[in-house]
């Protein structure tokens, strides 16, 4: 059994390129992510001797890292752009339709699926940051702390609101 540094050394060792990721969806400002990062690192550590295994460890990490991100960033997420590349290789799960996924490739129309990304509501936001981690239905119900059926219906919402206004914009040009 690992003690309490072990565990820790480990869990970061295992995660850090999650929780960089994490930083730079709640944060544009590499300086800020930094600062997020060691504050997360902070968190886990402290709350580590709480962890009681109900859940896998990583849907644990990311509830530490998406709660202190939004402690963080406070107020100001509500402003936040939600920095996402466009190689991103679970962008397909945040928009289903062929034709767009063909479309992404483009940069104007990933712009504009930016630009609509990051009008999204706080939670909404937090929802698809996860979605684009490749976390399971299950997983991002635990880190939300909402149901499960409650974010298939936000994430479809979500969806069908970015497919339709990208659709509209589509028409305008």
């Amino acid at each position: 059994m690992l003690n309490k540094e072990e565990l820790f050394k480990k869990i970061i060792a295992e995660n850090s390129d999650r929780i960089t990721r994490i930083c730079k969806y709640y944060n544009p400002n590499s300086e800020d992510q930094k600062d997020m990062y060691q504050e997360i690192l902070i968190n886990i550590w402290k709350s580590l001797d709480k962890f009681r295994g109900d859940s896998a460890i990583s849907t644990w990490l990311y509830r530490v890292a998406v709660n202190t991100s939004l402690n963080y960033t406070g107020k100001a997420f509500k402003h936040m752009k939600l920095m996402v590349d466009v190689g991103h290789k679970n962008l397909n799960l945040v928009v289903d339709d062929e034709e767009y996924k063909h479309k992404l490739q483009q940069e104007e129309c990933f712009n504009r699926l930016q630009t609509e990304l990051n009008v999204l509501s706080v939670i909404d936001k937090t929802l698809i940051s996860l979605v684009l981690e490749g976390l399971s239905m299950k997983e991002i119900s635990n880190i939300m702390g909402i149901t499960e059926p409650n974010v298939k219906v936000k994430l479809h919402r979500i969806k069908n609101d970015l497919q339709n206004k990208l659709k509209i914009k589509d028409h305008e040009h």
